[in-house]
């Protein structure tokens, strides 16, 4: 399998509270509570360790109170390859309903500076010029803490583009428009990003794929687009494609997108055929929302759950390429 690393700029102590109902200015008692090392690189790779890759994890922890990703680094086997800097790393707090509402309470993270991203920039850049450290591909998620600006993940992803691998991010708001602008391998927006990026609504599948090709066109090699219940859809070198999951119990959301792009770069890597790839991606991504957390490439009824996943090829269209 791959060598892969994850960047997580933001990382954060994920404390996830399962309610019947949220009811606000009372007494809530939640049926589940969990406090997990978390961030979007971090999930991203648990799914890659649970696919069978080696992964690294980069970016930044506050040294106060990092034990929670110690213990979880080491249970993975992930490698650590977090800078620390003094104080805590951020708490956010998700409050997830029966009826799979999702209320998100999130900190604000660490202030960085201009300063740490060129240490964490040179670390970086050290690794990728090691062929023995030297990952097969590189993934940047999660939101840009204090101190860095849309304008530094735009620089920093151009740099390391230089090292010639494939750069994945998921982001969003004004950090993807810069990340679009940059020229990454891949990005993953859901339908609401998608459609702040291209400023107009997407109200319907055709819209989407409207803006999935523009978003290709853009520079975007492989320009994966989440929407939800209503399926996924991949605009890229091998044409463009649907996917719409199989009907789950939705307990939670979260990890989902976090889910779906690690299981779309297993398929990429390994130089699948698209139809294998996206309905993986999308039948691990409805496993994540039926429990707290990611997605289970050990799930006893994941094939199942690919079996009932529905893909297609979209009609023929300029992709940008050739088409598999």
């Amino acid at each position: 399998m791959a060598k892969i690393l994850t960047l997580t700029l933001n990382p954060a102590l994920d404390l996830s509270l399962r309610l019947e109902r949220l009811v606000p200015g009372e007494v809530n008692r939640t049926r589940e509570t969990h406090l997990e090392a978390a961030g979007k690189g971090v999930n991203v790779a648990r799914v890659l360790v649970g696919l069978g890759h080696e992964v690294a994890v980069a970016g930044f922890l506050g040294a106060d109170n990092d034990g929670p990703f110690l213990r979880a680094f080491q249970a993975l086997g992930v490698e650590d390859a977090c800078l620390r800097r003094p104080g805590e790393t951020r708490i956010n707090a998700k409050l997830a309903e029966a009826d799979g509402r999702v209320t998100d309470i999130n900190g604000p993270g660490l202030s960085l500076t201009a300063g740490d991203l060129a240490d964490l920039e040179a670390e970086l850049a050290a690794r990728l010029s090691d062929p023995a450290r030297r990952p097969d591909a590189l993934v940047i998620a999660g939101s840009l803490p204090p101190g860095l600006a849309p304008a530094d993940l735009a620089g920093l992803i151009t740099r390391l583009k230089t090292h010639g691998l494939p750069l994945w991010v998921d982001t969003s708001g004004e950090a993807l428009d810069a990340a679009i602008a940059a020229g990454p391998a891949a990005v993953k927006p859901n339908e609401e990003e998608l459609a702040a990026w291209a400023g107009e609504s997407l109200d319907s599948p055709a819209a989407r794929r409207r803006a999935g090709l523009r978003l290709h066109a853009a520079g975007v090699d492989e320009a994966v687009i989440s929407a939800g219940a209503e399926g996924v859809l991949w605009v890229g070198r091998r044409g463009a494609w649907q996917a719409l999951p199989p009907a789950v119990d939705v307990a939670s959301t979260v990890g989902a997108g976090d889910t779906l792009v690690a299981a779309m770069l297993h398929g990429v890597l390994a130089d699948w055929p698209a139809e294998r790839t996206l309905r993986l991606a999308t039948a691990l991504s409805a496993e994540a929302v039926r429990h707290l957390g990611v997605g289970n490439p050990q799930a006893p009824d994941l094939h199942q759950l690919q079996q009932q996943t529905r893909v297609r090829r979209l009609n023929d269209v300029d992709a940008g390429g050739a088409l598999a």
